[in-house]
C-alpha cells in the first residue's frame, strides 16, 4: 500500500513543488519507495503554471531533476488519499483544516528541522518556511536548505510509519 504525503505552499510554484522534489529523492536514496509525495497550493493563483524558474535552477544547480508539470490546488476530494499533509507555514495548516484535513493529518514542515519532533507531530509548533518569491536568488538558495534541513527528520518520521 502506498502512504502518501502531500507538501503545500501558496501557489504551488516555489515551496512546496521545491519540497516534493527534495522529498522524492530522499525517499527514494532511503528506500521508501512505497512513499508517494506530490504537492498543492491553497490558492487558485497558479492553477497550471510551472514551477518558479528561480526553483528551477536552485534545483538542478543543487543536483535535483525538475519535473516538467503545472501547479494545482487542493481540494477536499486529496483528504482521502493523503495520509500527511506537509504545509509550509500555520497559515496554510489552517486553510487545509478549513478545506476538511483532520488536524492529526496537518504537520508544519519545519517541525522536523530538527529531527522528529516530540509527542504528536501535527501539534508541533514551527517557524514557517521562507517565501523566495519576492526575494531573489539568494532566497531560493535559503529556501531549498531549509528543505533540506527538514528532509531527514521528515524521512525519519515516515520511516517509522511505514517500515
Amino acid at each position: 500500500m502506498t502512504y502518501t504525503v502531500m507538501t503545500v505552499c501558496t501557489g504551488n510554484i516555489c515551496r512546496s513543488p521545491m519540497a516534493e522534489v527534495v522529498l522524492a529523492q530522499a525517499l527514494a536514496t532511503a528506500g521508501l519507495g512505497q512513499v508517494a509525495v506530490r504537492s498543492t497550493a491553497v490558492t487558485g493563483e497558479e492553477i497550471g503554471n510551472p514551477i518558479d524558474t528561480r526553483a528551477q535552477a536552485v534545483l538542478r544547480e543543487a543536483g535535483y531533476v525538475v519535473p516538467d508539470r503545472g501547479a494545482v490546488r487542493v481540494s477536499a476530494a486529496d483528504i482521502a488519499t493523503t495520509d500527511l499533509a506537509l504545509a509550509m507555514t500555520a497559515q496554510h495548516a489552517r486553510a487545509l483544516r478549513q478545506v476538511g484535513f483532520p488536524p492529526e493529518k496537518v504537520v508544519l514542515f519545519r517541525a522536523f528541522g530538527h529531527g522528529v519532533p516530540d509527542g504528536d507531530a501535527s501539534t508541533a509548533s514551527a517557524p514557517d518556511t521562507p517565501d523566495p518569491w519576492y526575494g531573489g536568488p539568494e532566497d531560493f538558495v535559503e529556501c531549498l536548505a531549509t528543505i533540506e534541513a527538514c528532509a531527514p527528520g521528515v524521512v525519519e518520521y515516515l520511516r517509522a510509519r511505514v517500515g
